[in-house]
């Protein structure tokens, strides 16, 4: 995500596709980290509904795999439930196979979401869940079954079945 002049993308384009698989230019300079707190800010809250979903779910007895599957093709299919479904087993690449280890950090979520409650703040905009969800993840953060893990472990913390 790239915030700069039209001039200069082309140019900038040609070292960041070395870095990433392809470059969004959002506008001018400050546009870029814009559209990245706005993303990950919807990231954070689609991760803790993907996680209350899929133990909702399960509690009433369906199948995980099942369930992601009929959300993944259905309205509520996000990120979250089909590349890094929270519950283990789902997605085989998933943190959440790997007792939450690798992925995006909780802490470093937690940073992301608070970054886009400041940008929000200064920029009059209201963000309805955005407490609830900060919470969450410092809550979650501290507990040491979930510390230092991938942000999806915020299912163990929120007592889904592993």
């Amino acid at each position: 995500m790239l915030g700069a002049p039209e001039e200069l993308v082309e140019r900038t384009e040609l070292v960041l596709n070395r870095m990433g698989k392809r470059v969004l230019h959002c506008g001018p300079q400050g546009t870029g980290l814009s559209a990245k707190l706005a993303n990950n800010y919807l990231l954070a809250i689609n991760n803790i509904a993907t996680a209350e979903a899929m133990n909702l779910g399960i509690r009433w007895g369906l199948d995980p795999k099942v369930l992601a599957g009929v959300i993944n093709v259905s309205t509520g299919k996000c990120w979250p439930s089909e590349v890094n479904n929270p519950v283990p087993g789902v997605v085989a690449t998933a943190p959440a196979g790997r007792d939450y280890s690798g992925g995006f950090g909780i802490a470093l979520m937690k940073k992301d979401l608070r970054l886009a409650i400041v940008a929000a703040q200064e920029a009059g905009a209201k963000l309805e869940l955005a407490a609830k969800a900060d919470e969450v993840y410092d809550t979650a953060g501290q507990e040491e079954r979930c510390k230092g893990r991938d942000f999806s472990v915020v299912y163990r913390y929120l007592g889904g079945k592993e």
